[in-house]
């Protein structure tokens, strides 16, 4: 009688792992040499002739507009946005926010302005902010 114990003693095991101390600049010209993938992986297909598999990259860049970054970056870093929001949502909360004109009309604002940095940023990234 066979036991899921017994079988997995008999898989075989890896050996220990093995190091290799490289300088900063070997380091560097295998990493370029590896091209994305893996050391050990390519460190073992070049040493025993296999084939490297197929690595999906995403972008190394990932920021398309650096401008427009720096624009939405410096608005939230001048605005009391959060402290703001966090005051208000205390407010909701405690049942002492009075709902005037005013009030909404700064709230509709604050919406635009979160959407405004929303596009802003998915437009620094490339991407694509879909429906609205």
């Amino acid at each position: 009688m066979k036991t899921e114990f017994n079988t997995r003693a008999k898989q075989t095991r890896r050996e220990a792992p093995f190091s290799l101390r490289l300088t900063f600049e070997e380091r560097a010209q295998l990493e370029a040499a590896a091209n994305g993938v893996p050391l050990g992986t390519y460190i073992k297909a070049v040493l025993f002739g296999t084939e490297l598999p197929k690595i999906r990259r995403r972008g190394t860049e990932p920021v398309k507009d650096h401008e427009a970054l720096g624009r939405v970056m410096a608005a939230l870093g001048q605005s009391r946005l959060s402290s703001n929001l966090n005051q208000m949502a205390r407010a909701v909360n405690t049942g002492t926010l009075p709902v005037h004109p005013e009030t909404e009309s700064d709230l509709r604002q604050a919406c635009a302005d979160v959407h405004l940095m929303r596009s802003t940023l998915l437009e620094a990234f490339g991407k694509d902010g879909g429906p609205s």
